[in-house]
């Protein structure tokens, strides 16, 4: 072929590849996908450092949604709350506007300007810098065609918590979680709640017990710090359930002290009454030992249920001196021969009385004639004895020895006489050991009603402290 028949064939064919070329260039640009196109338009020259509005002086307003998931611990003694919480922030960027005719009417998940963001309770689950960490998931926010963005995720935080156990096991506690800006000012961002609290408490019934604690409300609000930032308030109210602790902890203490008033019926001369006290005491112990591990430790206050245990302890205690006191009464009679006159006018007589123990009164009464009429016989003895004797000493010496022909007659009388002396004796030191015993049986029945009327009244003082609790 000569060259100019070449010239002419590429001069021909030139403009039809050129054009070729651009139809094929055209045909890969709109085989992008809508999606593609719709984040290559967008995120072209688009700044995320720089608030998205148009107009500077114009605050942007962020809607704070709040979900709260699941109790995961909460630790007394360091006052904290480890919650898992779903999260959602929504605004309006009016950097991110399209017509959806263009793009197939779709939208996209983008990388945007986000809200600086603080929760001032946040104490766990930082990174290296200290800032919390807000969950695991990348920041994906989705975008609408009108620039409403949507940053949504779950998040595990741990903030700090005032706890107040005062009433555990029966404690209902109040936590504050604050959502706020850390950077901008209320004139740059204004928060706000997205959903009213009545709302907002609907979706308690997403909540995930452990077993332990039970949502009961939430109280969400505005407010605005120092007249600078503005802040989301969202009080949680939750409830422990106590009847874990009510089973190993309340019952088990209440059976001792139970236990502890019927040894009360054990007989205080039996001398078994102090070691079965004594018993309950060391089983109470070990029981405090045992329990000291549901016990919540803080320094910031005894819970009731601590004073509850070192009352019954105080109680016990007590009841281990009063049956001391007791056997040492019975007992008495070693020491003190007679009951004092005192002391059977006020135990004997008033007391018997004021406890409707008559019968031990009457009792009372039948061995103190007894013993007033046996020191009248031994005294009438003594007497006829006597006046014997003085007859015999006026009786001439004639009769006094045709008498001591026959001495076998006088020594059986002086031993008739010995053996009547030495029993009336007898029943007189058993009537001042009966004495002894009355007392110590009036007295054990008054300390018993005292002890019991004090168990009773602590326990109701309890009961209505606790009642509380079912009122939240």
């Amino acid at each position: 072929m000569s060259p100019v028949t070449a010239w002419i064939y590429f001069g021909l064919w030139s403009p039809l590849i050129s054009y070729a070329a651009t139809q094929e260039n055209r045909t890969l640009k709109y085989s992008k996908s809508a999606v593609a196109r719709l984040t290559n338009d967008l995120m072209d020259g688009y700044q995320k450092e720089v608030r998205p509005v148009r107009d500077w002086r114009k605050p942007t307003i962020v809607y704070i949604d709040f979900l709260l998931y699941a109790i995961l611990g909460v630790n007394e003694k360091r006052q904290m709350l480890s919650t898992y919480i779903w999260y959602k922030q929504i605004w309006k960027d009016e950097f991110l506007t399209w017509d959806p005719k263009d793009y197939d009417n779709n939208s996209s998940k983008v990388y945007s300007w986000s809200p600086s963001r603080l929760m001032f309770e946040a104490a766990g689950d930082a990174d290296i810098r200290g800032k919390p960490r807000w969950g695991r998931l990348p920041e994906e926010l989705i975008v609408n065609n009108e620039g409403r963005v949507l940053n949504s995720k779950p998040m595990q935080i741990v903030t700090t918590c005032n706890l107040n156990i005062y009433y555990f096991p029966f404690d209902v506690q109040n936590c504050t979680f604050t959502f706020t800006s850390w950077i901008h000012k209320l004139k740059d961002i204004n928060v706000s709640l997205h959903r009213t609290p009545e709302e907002m408490n609907k979706n308690i019934s997403f909540f995930h017990s452990d077993g332990e604690w039970d949502l009961l409300e939430l109280f969400p609000y505005y407010n605005t710090f120092k007249k600078k930032y503005s802040e989301i308030k969202i009080n949680i109210c939750f409830k422990r359930r106590p009847i874990f602790y009510i089973v190993h902890l309340i019952l088990p203490s209440m059976f001792l002290i139970i236990m502890d008033i019927i040894a009360f019926y054990v007989p205080p001369e039996s001398g078994e009454r102090i070691s079965c006290k004594i018993t309950i005491l060391l089983g109470y112990s070990v029981f405090l030992i045992i329990v000291s591990d549901h016990m919540p430790a803080t320094s910031s206050g005894t819970p009731l249920i601590g004073v509850y245990f070192i009352v019954c302890m105080a109680l016990l205690l007590f009841s281990i001196a009063e049956s001391i006191f007791i056997v040492r009464v019975v007992f008495e009679e070693r020491i003190q021969p007679e009951v004092p006159d005192w002391v059977k006018k006020l135990v004997l007589e008033k007391m018997a009385a004021m406890l409707c123990r008559q019968k031990f009164r009457k009792h009372m009464e039948s061995c103190y004639n007894s013993s007033h009429v046996s020191w009248e016989i031994g005294s009438a003895s003594t007497e006829k004895l006597s006046k014997r004797n003085d007859v015999n000493a006026e009786d001439s010496t004639e009769e006094i020895l045709q008498k001591e022909a026959n001495p076998g007659i006088l020594d059986k009388i002086l031993k008739e006489i010995a053996f009547i002396r030495s029993n009336l004796e007898k029943k007189d030191k058993n009537a001042v050991t009966r004495e002894w015993l009355l007392v110590a049986y009036i007295l054990d029945v008054f300390m018993f009603r005292v002890y019991l009327l004090a168990v009773l009244a602590y326990l109701l003082s309890l009961s209505l402290i606790w009642s509380r609790w079912q009122l939240a």
